[in-house]
Parts: structure tokens; C-alpha cells; sequence
């Protein structure tokens, strides 16, 4: 009830305001506004308004030489506001370094925001071929190690309504879109503490993420090492990368408080 209020006092133009940021995503990192136009299916002349008001405050900007638009770097400040606002979760990026150093592979630290998985870091290797996750980017929990690890320790009646609803799509030939199997594959995920991606997502990339618990011993965010199945073979993950993230998320756990020795 309290929400249905609220949607009384929701000001269009600003709504429209957002449109436009939130179609800058993906591989679209420019667009005209003819494009936003035909996209959002309103007047180019509306369309206009809204970027120069957008760019004079610095959330895009223009492409003098394609006349195209992008993201201004006041939405990069506004995205590090976002995890330096997470409390600890912010403090994190010596840990990661350290992790990274270890293996030089990518690390992410992200969160479950309404089943999707939101990468908040990201810290890369220096290795020449290696998978980079965006910031910022909703991804479907089910496909993604950081998700399904933590969707894996969801309470068994919220877990099957996520699986209930969820709207299954097949990225790969490796996707897990059977509602059965991939209860028991989370399972198994719950079990054994971590979670690893083997091209369901995107073909050729293979990631391992382990849970990052608070002072409650509530989930609240993974890490993850994302690369190359070439390099994550079975037994590299099985001797250094499931060791590593496990041992990454036990430390900063225990930053946020975390006393348990195990997951």
C-alpha cells in the first residue's frame, strides 16, 4: 500500500531522465538521439532536452566527432559513491589485490540485488587474454558463480520461488535452464562452499566464487575469479583458484566481523 502511494508523487520527466541513462549498457556505449528516440518511443526533440540537460550536469557526454552520447564521468563518481557507501564492503580492495597478485587472474566483488548479480569491483590481472566483468551490470544469478553461491543459501522456501519465477534463458550449450536440476546442482553449491561457472554464461570463460558473510553470518556478497577455460582447468582450480577465493572470502568476512571458521 505504502508503495502504490508513492507512485502518486513519481515526476515523469525525471523517469524519462533515467531512461536515457539506463540505455547505455552492454555494448551500446554511444547512441544518437535518434536511437534513444526510437528506443524510449519518444520525440527527438524531447529526446534532445534530455541529453543537454543530462551533459550540463555531467551524466553524459557527447562524442564531438560522431555527435553520439555516452555516460559522463559523473555517473563513474556516482557508482564509487555506491561502494564506498557499503560500509566495510568499500574496504575491501587490499584483500583483493593481494588475492590477485596471487594468481593473476580477475577478481569481482558483487552483490544479489533482486536475483541478479551486481558486480560492485572489479581488479584485474595483467594476463593479455583474461574475461573483465562491467560494473554495475545486472547478471542472471543462475549462470554466474557469485549468484548461484549466493542463491545457493537462500532459505529452501525463497529458493524455490526464485526458481519458481525465474525466467530462464539459454546463453550457452552449458546453460542451466531445468528448474531440477539446478535446485539440486545449488545444493550441492551449499554443501561445499563455493560455486563455479563452467561457460554458462559465455563461451570460453569459467569463473569460481565463494560467499562473503557479516557479523550475523548472513551472506551479503562473493567474490569471484573470472578467466579463460584454458587457463581454469580442473586442476588448477582444484589446487590454487578454490583454495584462493575461499580463503579471500574468510578474510574479508572476518573484517565485517565473521567469527565462524567455516562456510
Amino acid at each position: 500500500m505504502k508503495m502504490n502511494r508513492k507512485t502518486n508523487y513519481i515526476i515523469r520527466s525525471v523517469c524519462h531522465a533515467l531512461d536515457v541513462l539506463e540505455q547505455f549498457h552492454g555494448d551500446d556505449a554511444e547512441l544518437g538521439v535518434s536511437d534513444l528516440s526510437r528506443r524510449l518511443q519518444l520525440p527527438k526533440n524531447n529526446v534532445f532536452r534530455l541529453l543537454a540537460t543530462l551533459e550540463h550536469r555531467n551524466y553524459v557526454e557527447q562524442n564531438r566527432n560522431t555527435e553520439n552520447y555516452r555516460l559522463g564521468l559523473k555517473t563513474m563518481e556516482m557508482g564509487q559513491m555506491v561502494i564506498r557507501q557499503m560500509g566495510h564492503l568499500g574496504n575491501v580492495r587490499p584483500i583483493m589485490e593481494a588475492l590477485v597478485k596471487e594468481c593473476n587472474e580477475t577478481l569481482c566483488l558483487s552483490i544479489l540485488k533482486d536475483f541478479q548479480n551486481v558486480n560492485l569491483d572489479v581488479i584485474e590481472g595483467d594476463n593479455p587474454l583474461r574475461f573483465v566483468p562491467r560494473i554495475g551490470e545486472p547478471l542472471p544469478a543462475y549462470c554466474t558463480s557469485a549468484g548461484k553461491v549466493q542463491i545457493a543459501h537462500l532459505a529452501e522456501e525463497k529458493l524455490k520461488l526464485y526458481i519458481a519465477d525465474c525466467q530462464f534463458q539459454r546463453y550457452t550449450l552449458a546453460t542451466i535452464t531445468d528448474p531440477k536440476l539446478l535446485l539440486r546442482h545449488l545444493r550441492q553449491i551449499s554443501q561445499q562452499g563455493y560455486a563455479i561457472e563452467s561457460e554458462e554464461l559465455e563461451d570460453g570463460a569459467r569463473s569460481v566464487a565463494a560467499p562473503v558473510r557479516d557479523y550475523t553470518s548472513n551472506i551479503i556478497g562473493a567474490i569471484a575469479f573470472y578467466g579463460p577455460s584454458t587457463r581454469f582447468i580442473e586442476e588448477r582450480m582444484e589446487k590454487e583458484l578454490i583454495p584462493l577465493v575461499l580463503k579471500g572470502a574468510r578474510e574479508i568476512s572476518a573484517m565485517l566481523g565473521h567469527s565462524r571458521n567455516g562456510f
